[in-house]
């Protein structure tokens, strides 16, 4: 198997058979793997099977140096552990969920005389009623959408409801009912409460009884307008309730489902709450040495639903049983603090809801696939058309975004085989240069790149594309030798005499000849993507830099004028402008400000 100073037989004659975690190191102590197991001795002895490894799992061994050992109590003590290194290690070849942020919720505030919806993300301290979670903002605004139309209950801010004098738009589209200048009586508001409340608990039935038996109460009383209204809101919740396409179960669930092809895996999670299908969220994990669908989900789950303010349901339905399925359980449970179970065996609305999470993994993960071929055949095209020795298999490109020289921004964004690599993008903040010199500002942003290079920090790229022509090329060609960084094509991209997508000009760098590829090139566009995604990020950091600038206060940058004093200056001349016109005499009369300290203020406005 490759072992090289690690003595296997010997040291699985010292293992335990108790529940534990095992950490597998390579020959520079760096962590590969992190494992539990039910029986330390059988589960690690696998590992050194003389026959029937995967390849991955044989590269893994190869690299073993040492193997250490944490015996727990449980094996719920184990799943823990084995979790809380993955998180804070990372090892390379166990599964990383990278998503880990808070799911969003619809919110029902219960303090206000008229309660607001509205859509809410992060820890839930607030009084009130939360619904959800969602897989998407979208989904929450979707449905928020719905709500506002359907039972007009209000969505504004706080700010806004409190200093309104007359109804605002909302109103006039009959989209509200105008509760800020009580337009409607506090009764009838929370009537559109309740059933807004109603339907969010997904109590769809009991609600449509209730609004047939509204609708015909008005109708006896001969409130037409009333019974409209009812009959309205009822048509909705019919149409809604038939794209529902399943109704009648009750309770909180999730369904996960994998798939696995190709080295590819794809997760995808259903998300139900109250018997209505809220949406889904598709993840698609590296593999590492998972192999089937049980294997992703022994993975997937524990990090899914232990890391983060993830609520869990109180029922979890999966496609393949995972390994340890009872320790989740109790894991599950004890962090929800109420009885969670994980279902395999499901029938009816459960079963087709299951098939349905699964239908859409194989869709999900055909179209990764796919998009996994298109990038191939992207670079493949790319490597004959500039005339490469391989495929690239990591490419750079560099623009520079600024407002006549204001706030200049370079980004640097990274593509690899599977497309944009975001986790290594960067954005460099321009300092010390002439405004809207963009050679110097390109010169800039290349040498605070490339110096980490030398120092052992980042990957050298295949090829290095520049957004301009010649002069930019040269300037990065300069910035490469200066740094004696050598084996990286670098190639411009220049826009053609229309400025119009497809008739760019390439700029090869070595040896300054200029080509133009077909507008129907797969090159092209891959080229033409790489520079439209720096393009993009360049401007979005530029944008995000200026108005930080233009939103930050002349009176912060003057030497000696702290928070206090900017405050007492404030308040006294009503805005910075007003400080800018006040003369030295008039600064003087500001408690905390001295002679000195006056003409120091005047002078940085007039000087």
């Amino acid at each position: 198997m490759g072992l090289s100073n690690f003595d296997h037989k010997a040291f699985l004659k010292t293992i335990t058979s108790r529940a534990g975690v095992y950490q597998m190191y390579d020959k520079d102590g760096k962590l590969l793997y992190v494992g539990k197991a039910k029986n330390l001795k059988n589960r690690v002895s696998s590992y050194f099977r003389a026959s029937g490894l995967a390849a991955k799992t044989m590269a893994l061994v190869a690299r073993i140096e040492e193997i250490q050992l944490t015996v727990t109590s449980t094996e719920v003590d184990a799943l823990l552990l084995e979790h809380n290194l993955i998180k804070e290690h990372k090892p390379p070849y166990n599964i990383l969920l990278k998503d880990d942020k808070s799911y969003p919720y619809i919110y029902l505030s219960s303090e206000d005389k008229y309660p607001r919806l509205s859509l809410h993300r992060g820890a839930r301290r607030r009084k009130g009623k939360y619904f959800g979670p969602y897989p998407s903002a979208g989904s929450v605004r979707e449905s928020l959408h719905f709500l506002q139309k359907v039972f007009k209950v209000r969505q504004c801010e706080d700010s806004y409801f409190a200093n309104r004098s007359r109804p605002c738009l909302q109103y006039q589209i009959d989209r509200c009912t105008a509760p800020c200048v009580e337009h409607v009586s506090e009764g009838e508001y929370a009537e559109q409460v309740h059933s807004t409340r109603l339907f969010l608990q997904g109590k769809s039935q009991e609600l449509m009884v209730k609004l047939a038996d509204d609708m015909e109460q008005a109708a006896r009383e001969l409130n037409y307008e009333q019974a409209a209204s009812c009959r309205d809101q009822l048509g909705q919740l019919q149409h809604v309730q038939a794209n529902q396409g399943i109704e009648g179960v009750s309770g909180d669930l999730d369904i996960v489902a994998a798939a696995v092809t190709g080295g590819v895996c794809c997760v995808q999670v259903l998300f139900v709450r109250g018997a209505r299908v809220l949406g889904s969220k598709s993840y698609f994990p590296s593999p590492k040495l998972a192999e089937s669908p049980a294997d992703i989900l022994t993975a997937f789950l524990p990090q899914y639903y232990l890391t983060g303010t993830r609520v869990i349901p109180g029922e979890i339905i999966v496609n393949e049983a995972p390994e340890g399925a009872r320790s989740l359980e109790e894991a599950f449970s004890a962090r929800a603090g109420r009885n969670v179970k994980i279902r395999l065996q499901v029938r009816e609305a459960r079963a087709q809801w299951l098939q349905l999470a699964l239908q859409s993994a194989q869709t999900n993960l055909q179209s990764q696939l796919d998009g996994k071929k298109t990038a191939f055949d992207r670079r493949k095209a790319l490597q004959d058309a500039l005339g490469l020795a391989e495929i690239p298999q990591r490419m750079e490109c560099f623009d520079i975004s600024h407002s006549s020289g204001e706030a200049t921004v370079a980004s640097c964004v990274v593509f690899d085989q599977n497309g944009p690599s975001k986790p290594d993008y960067r954005k460099f903040n321009i300092e010390g240069i002439t405004g809207g010199d963009d050679y110097a500002a390109m010169q800039q942003a290349l040498e605070r790149r490339y110096k980490r290079l030398k120092t052992g920090e980042g990957i050298v790229p295949d090829i290095l594309f520049i957004d301009g022509g010649k002069g930019q090329v040269s300037q990065a060609m300069s910035v490469l030798s200066d740094l004696q960084i050598t084996g990286v094509e670098v190639i411009g991209v220049a826009k053609g005499v229309t400025r119009k997508a497809g008739f760019e000009t390439l700029v090869h760098g070595e040896s300054g000849e200029e080509q133009q590829l077909p507008g129907d090139s797969a090159a092209l566009h891959l080229i033409q993507h790489i520079r439209d995604e720096a393009h993009r990020f360049a401007i979005t950091g530029h944008r995000a830099r200026r108005d930080k600038k233009r939103q930050t206060s002349s009176l912060e940058s003057i030497q000696g004028v702290g928070a206090k004093r900017r405050r007492e200056l404030l308040r006294h001349f009503g805005s910075a402008k007003g400080v800018e016109n006040a003369s030295v005499t008039e600064l003087k009369k500001i408690v905390g400000i001295s002679a000195t300290l006056a003409q120091t203020i005047y002078d940085h406005f007039h000087h």
